[in-house]
Parts: C-alpha cells; structure tokens; sequence
C-alpha cells in the first residue's frame, strides 16, 4: 500500500515537471492529465472517493478540454496572422 502511494506521487512528480520541460503544448497538457488522473487514484487510495470523483471529472476531464480547445484557438489565430502580413 505505501508502495502504490509512493509510485502514484512519484508518478505525479515527474508528469509535472515534463509538463513544465516539453515547449510544445500538447505533451503539456497531456502530462497534465497524466498528474491529475494520478491525483484520482491518490485520493482513491486515501479513501475520499467524493474528491477523487471531482477530480476525475474536472482536472483530467474539463481542464484537458479546455485547454486543448484553447489551444487550438490559439493555433489558428497564429495562421490566419501570419497569413494576414503576406498579403
């Protein structure tokens, strides 16, 4: 049991820092997700069930769409600038 928890905050530990490491932003927020769905099973081990299910939902579910949507909007705002100053 302390084996699993030191695993999942290792887990964690090094999802954060590749997020903060990798430049392109999608690996970014895929080690987000990867952080917050160790997070899930931390408070599962811990036996907070109602926090690990908040959790689930909002840090791997809706920060994950919302940042990819972000950036996504963010892309496409750069190739329409940049084809904007061509013309």
């Amino acid at each position: 049991m302390i084996f699993l928890e030191y695993l999942l905050i290792a887990l964690m530990v090094f999802a954060a820092l590749l997020a903060v490491i990798f430049e392109e932003e999608l690996i970014s927020i895929i080690c987000l997700s990867i952080f917050s769905f160790a997070l899930t099973a931390l408070y599962l081990l811990y036996k907070a069930p109602d926090v690990a299910l908040t959790e689930a939902v909002i840090g791997s579910g809706l920060n994950t769409a919302i940042f990819m949507a972000a950036i996504s909007q963010v892309r496409s705002g750069r190739k329409n600038h940049v084809s904007r100053e061509g013309d």
